[in-house]
């Protein structure tokens, strides 16, 4: 299991103003064995201990916060979107150009909660479980958070090396992507060993 981001792992304001470029840059590279596009419009982001520390961050640094106890109710936000045991934690983004037809775009993907899953190997199914109060009958989010469960079997297979895929079969959208090759190792490294989200967390903060 992942540990929380605690006040400890925080950089002082002037302290991450100073690094926030290279921070920046060492984030974007960190996602991008993170990152699946499954079609044009839907983006999924895989979270860890790096992903989530740098939204904190940049909460505090865009908001200014150094209030101990506000800083305190951002974390626990913010850790909500790690990974429990045995599971894959993964922000959802719908991407909409056209910033006349979100509305209508949005309510044709209305029950999208229902149509998305993780293949591990050519068998096992993993319907996607989502965030609560993201999406009614009447209303969709352009950001959705998914979790995938493993169950023994499941997590073992993918700490062998099973290839896994993203779907989503959507009757008004519909992909199927095999997770490129440096996706599906770092989830699988993040499942086997715990140590591993900590150093990546210290690779983007400290560039060590």
């Amino acid at each position: 299991m992942m540990r929380p981001i605690a006040l400890e792992d925080i950089l002082g304001g002037e302290r991450y103003a100073s690094r926030r470029d290279a921070i920046r840059r060492r984030v974007i590279a960190h996602k991008q064995a993170r990152r699946v596009a499954v079609g044009d419009r839907m983006t999924f982001l895989f979270e860890d201990r790096a992903t989530v520390w740098y939204q904190v961050q940049e909460m505090l640094w865009v908001e200014r916060i150094t209030d101990l106890e506000r800083m305190r109710e951002e974390l626990a936000v913010y850790n909500e979107l790690l990974p429990g045991p045995a599971e894959l934690s993964s922000t959802l983004l719908i991407a909409i150009d056209d910033a006349r037809r979100v509305r209508d775009e949005l309510q044709r993907l209305m029950g999208i909660d229902r149509h998305v899953r993780l293949e591990v190997g050519s068998a096992a199914r993993i319907a996607g479980v989502f965030e609560g109060g993201r999406h009614t009958d009447e209303k969709l989010s352009t950001v959705q958070y998914v979790r995938f469960p493993l169950d023994p079997t499941l997590l073992a297979r993918v700490a062998t090396g099973a290839p896994l895929t993203l779907v989503v079969d959507h009757p008004n959208y519909r992909g199927r992507v095999p997770l490129p090759e440096p996706v599906r190792a770092s989830l699988a490294a993040d499942l086997g060993d715990p140590a591993v989200a900590d150093r990546a967390l210290r690779e983007v903060r400290d560039g060590s």
